[in-house]
């Protein structure tokens, strides 16, 4: 499965965050990255979504990862790759 959307909420001084956006670009994965520090409704939106404040958090599609170090990531993304289309 390809994914259609990507989105990342992240802090600007979170080191998991700037991990994330590593671990995306180190695939190529086109992604779509909100600064919840200086982006109320982004902040709003990720709130909404996971259920919490902390960052990173990824939508992919719908589906929700949050609070997660590249670890976590991989799993996830394994999971989505194998789920039908």
């Amino acid at each position: 499965m390809k994914p259609h959307k990507v989105r990342l909420f992240v802090k600007t001084f979170c080191g998991w965050c700037h991990e994330a956006q590593d671990w995306l670009d180190e695939r190529g994965i086109e992604y779509e990255c909100l600064d919840v520090n200086v982006d109320r409704a982004a902040r709003q939106e990720m709130a909404q979504l996971s259920g919490q404040t902390l960052a990173p958090v990824i939508e992919v599609d719908g589906e929700i990862l949050a609070d997660f170090d590249t670890d976590q990531l991989e799993e996830f993304w394994k999971k989505l790759e194998n789920s039908p289309a």
